[in-house]
Order: C-alpha cells, then sequence, then structure tokens
C-alpha cells in the first residue's frame, strides 16, 4: 500500500514526506487499478510439460483475411494482430500463383485479392514469440502441385532456420509438450498425395476458379452459389483420406516432394471408413482430424465419449462453417467439453462467441496454452472417459459481487448514452459453461449517474467450473430504443482470485477501454 500511495503521490507532485501517507483516495485508486488489483492469475501456472494434446490452444481460422470471407483483402496485417494477442495457431491457405511459379495465400473461390506466401512467412518470424514464448503452428490448407510443395518446403526451411521443429524420424509416437517446444514453428498440412492423385489435383488447379479472371466472372454469380462452392471447397481441404497403414514418412511418393512431408510434423486427415473409423484410438500413428461446427455437433450427438477418448492423443480441430461470410463465429464450449483443442475462430471478426474466446485464453497468463482438466484426460479402469452428457453434482459455489462502476465520463462523450442526462447503467452476469451451468443475472438499473453503486451479489452453483467462464456486460437502460452498450469482458472462472477486485472492461472489438472498469468482489463457497 505504501508503494501505491508513493506512486499516486508522486504521480500528483507531492514530496516524499508527504507521499509515505496513504489517503482514502489511494486506496480506492489502489481498489480499481488493474496493475495492483487484476481480477485473474496473470502469469503462467500450468504445467506445461505435458504432450500436446493435453492442452487448448488459441487458435485461428483464415487467418491472412482482413475482414469478410468473399470479398476482403488478404494481408499479413490479422496474423501479425493474432500473434500479438497470443494466438499460437495460424491458419494459411495455399494456392498457385497466376503464373504457377509461386504461392500465395488466398481463400479459394472467392473474391479475396491475395498476399504472398513468403511474406506471412516473414512476419510469423518475426512475430511468432512477443506475446508468448510456445509454440506456433502453421496450419496449411494446401492445394499446391509437387513442384510447389517443394518451393514451400524450400521457403519454410530458409525462413524459420532453426526455429522449424520437425521429427528427424519422419513420425511421432506422441507429440512433443509446449515447454520442449519453446520458440518453434510447428508446420501441421494433410501429407501430400501420390503422383496420380497430384495430377488430378493439377488438372483441377489449371481450371480453378481462383485464378483472378475466373473470379472475375465469378462476380456475377449469385451469392448462393458462392455459399455453395465455399462449403464444397471446406469439406474437400478436409476430407484427404488415407490408409491406416500407409508410409507417410517421407521416403514415398513423388521424388519432389519428400522433404515437404518430413516438414510435417502435426498430419491431418481421417481414415477411410467414416467418423466412428476417424476417431478409433490404437494405432501408433497420431494425427489431426479436422471437422465443422456441424460435424461436430452431429459427432458430440452420437459419438461425445469418442471424441473425448480421440483427443488425449491426437488433435481435434474445429472449423466455423463455410457459410460464415461476415466472418462471425460459433459457439465455442461444445468443442471444449469434448476435448478438442483447436476450436478454430475468425479473429478479424467480433461478437459474443469471440468475446468467450477471448476470455478463454486469458488463462495461463495468456500464453496460447491452457491445461485440459483432468478430467477431459483420465481413462477408467474399462477404459471409461468423460461423458459430456452426464449428469454431475455441483462442485464448486461462485459468489460475485458486483460493487460499482467507473471511468465512463472519461471514455464517452457526455452526450453519447444520452442527450440531455447521465446514463443508467446495468450489468449483467453471465455463467457460460456446461449446460447445466448456463444462467445469467443482472442488477438493478441505476438512473442518471456516471457512477453508479449497485452493491448486489449473486450465487452460481457450477458442475464443472474448470471451464466456465465468467461473461460480463454493463448496457445503458434506454426507454425508446435498444438499450446501449457499456463495455464488457470474459473471465475464466478457474483464474479468478478471490476478494475484491478490480475489472476493465473491453468495447465490442475487445480492445481495452482506458479508464471504464468495475468493481467486483468474487468468493468461492
Amino acid at each position: 500500500m505504501e508503494e501505491v500511495a508513493r506512486r499516486r503521490h508522486n504521480h500528483i507532485g507531492l514530496t516524499e514526506h508527504q507521499s509515505c501517507a496513504l489517503t482514502l483516495d489511494d486506496f480506492f485508486h489502489y481498489l480499481l487499478s488493474d496493475d495492483l488489483n487484476q481480477a485473474i492469475k496473470t502469469q503462467v501456472h500450468h504445467d506445461m510439460t505435458a504432450p500436446l494434446p493435453h492442452y487448448f490452444i488459441y487458435t485461428g481460422h483464415n487467418s491472412y483475411l482482413t475482414g469478410n470471407q468473399i470479398s476482403s483483402d488478404c494481408s499479413d496485417v490479422p496474423i501479425i494482430k493474432a500473434l500479438l494477442t497470443g494466438v499460437r495457431v495460424i491458419e494459411l491457405d495455399i494456392w498457385p500463383n497466376s503464373t504457377k511459379d509461386d504461392i500465395q495465400v488466398i481463400h479459394g473461390r472467392t473474391l479475396t485479392t491475395p498476399v504472398t506466401l513468403i511474406k506471412c512467412l516473414r512476419s510469423i518470424r518475426e512475430y511468432a514469440f512477443i506475446a508468448s514464448p510456445y509454440p506456433v503452428i502453421i496450419t496449411l490448407e494446401d492445394h499446391l502441385t509437387p513442384d510447389l510443395q517443394a518451393k514451400v518446403a524450400e521457403m519454410v526451411t530458409q525462413t524459420f532456420g532453426d526455429m522449424l521443429y520437425y521429427p528427424e524420424s519422419g513420425c511421432l509416437e506422441e507429440f512433443p509438450s509446449p515447454e520442449s517446444l519453446k520458440y518453434k514453428i510447428i508446420i501441421s498440412t494433410k501429407p501430400p498425395k501420390e503422383d496420380v492423385e497430384a495430377k488430378r489435383i493439377k488438372g483441377k488447379e489449371n481450371s480453378s476458379p481462383r485464378e483472378r479472371d475466373i473470379c472475375e466472372e465469378s462476380s456475377q454469380k449469385e451469392v448462393s452459389d458462392l455459399l455453395a462452392e465455399l462449403e464444397a471447397a471446406e469439406r474437400e481441404s478436409e476430407s484427404y483420406e488415407y490408409e491406416e497403414n500407409s508410409t507417410s514418412d517421407g521416403r514415398s511418393g513423388q521424388s519432389e516432394t519428400p522433404k515437404y512431408k518430413l516438414l510435417i510434423t502435426i498430419q491431418a486427415g481421417k481414415p477411410k471408413g467414416g467418423l466412428k473409423n476417424a476417431l478409433r484410438v490404437g494405432s501408433n500413428k497420431i494425427r489431426r482430424l479436422s471437422l465443422s461446427e456441424q460435424a461436430l455437433e452431429k459427432a458430440a450427438a452420437s459419438h461425445g465419449t469418442d471424441l473425448v477418448r480421440f483427443t488425449q492423443k491426437n488433435v481435434l480441430r474445429i472449423y466455423p462453417k463455410g457459410t460464415r461470410v461476415n466472418s462471425s463465429n460459433y459457439k465455442p464450449m461444445l468443442g471444449w467439453m469434448h476435448g478438442a483443442q483447436m476450436v478454430a475462430f475468425n479473429m478479424q471478426g467480433y461478437g459474443k462467441s469471440l468475446w468467450l474466446m477471448h476470455g478463454m485464453f486469458r488463462c495461463n497468463g495468456g500464453c496460447g496454452y491452457i491445461k485440459k482438466p483432468d478430467f477431459l484426460m483420465k481413462k477408467g479402469p474399462c477404459r471409461e472417459v468423460f461423458n459430456p452428457k452426464a449428469t454431475l453434482p455441483v462442485k464448486t459455489i461462485l459468489k460475485v459481487g458486483v460493487y460499482m462502476g467507473d471511468g465512463w465520463s472519461l471514455d464517452f462523450s457526455p452526450t453519447h448514452f444520452d442527450t440531455y442526462s447521465p446514463p443508467d447503467f446495468y450489468t449483467k452476469i453471465h455463467i457460460v459453461g456446461v449446460p447445466a451451468d448456463n444462467t445469467k443475472r443482472k442488477t438493478k438499473i441505476i438512473n442518471n449517474n456516471w457512477f453508479p453503486v449497485w452493491d448486489e451479489a449473486f450465487i452460481f452453483s457450477l458442475t464443472v467450473p474448470e471451464l466456465a467462464l465468467l461473461r460480463i456486460e454493463v448496457r445503458e437502460h434506454d426507454r425508446s430504443e435498444k438499450d446501449d452498450f457499456g463495455g464488457q469482458t470474459c473471465l475464466p472462472v478457474s483464474e479468478l482470485r478471490p476478494g475484491i477486485r478490480s475489472v476493465p472492461l473491453f468495447d465490442k472489438k475487445g480492445e481495452k477501454y482506458k479508464s471504464v472498469r468495475l468493481l467486483m468482489e468474487f468468493e468461492f463457497l
């Protein structure tokens, strides 16, 4: 507290003798300081020595897009922004350029404008480890011919050098840990297909509507046609099937791509035989399986425990359906409940689902890797695993106090909320988790006050507190129109620090307000 007084009094120019006295203003400053009185833990504190499948990983989808999925620009700027916010999985769609002699990153069968692959790789190298030292995984959606795959291998090895990790043996029986992969880049994609399949792809590429001239023609199509093509492209890129006993160690297939194969640390694709076979665990091979949000919903309904068992050793990636052309997102909790490590989101959008993603990955110091709860990794004596549909007893009771708010008068104009009077604020509190834990409450409305004092408390019974998120939103009541937005945040319940805490709020896009914050209390009963 003495340090609080000294810092505050130095700021207003008091002498050293005067600065030793702690005033009521100093104490109030301490309570509302999110630097000194944080609501959640701010350091990496999870065990980081387990294999990668033991972690939820902060994952982007179409990381190169600056806006919507159909007509926005492709750029390295959103990749840089994602890395600086702690995202650890960057997705790049790679295609031949118009002259077939170089690689560009672009969203297939759309009107998006391309960016070169080498520019994206160089930006990843420069910004990968500023926000977090833990590994960055590049997932490639590969639409290349063998000669261009060889060129990608050359680009990747020359750009990343010793930063690039790949197994010397060409095949892993268990994934390494985030701790052992600090400051490393990892490649994940489907292995190259054999010569016949490669020729088929090349022929298809030569007539692909990805070419700019054909894209211009496609601008005359109905949006529904574009959406259908997007959905088909997503299914095609993720549906590569292989025989379980096939080799993919880089020593077979066409001569131009063995090095490319060797660089793939996390192999994507699914075995032949449908979802049940794709989720089968037992062989020594480990892999990444991708499911769309709709496919996840179907799989969760019929193969919930199989999903959990699969994710104990393998990697499951969930991606948005192709019709989310405005870069919106889906509800992430279903994937996390089933152990999915890579719940891929459009980071360039915004909305309540993305707020939940931001909140989840405030866990563990914001390093981009969260150790999955033990119950998702355990097996019983008969190899039984966690059943996401099971009815569970209450494990924790959380008491949330909402005392007061401050800062709107500094960050907003006097007439932002109401032209002729001060705002009428209230706070909404949501628990987002497993279905049994989902609930919401709200405070009373405080009329005509820039500094609302609610002094209310709410009790929440939680069956799975390890996955629960506390979503907080302040609204300004409007009698004649829709209530105005006054700030939001999302906090992982498992990371809450008991006591009276400062809770800074963010705007709709997830940018932190300079001054707006709540004073809240958290207590586990």
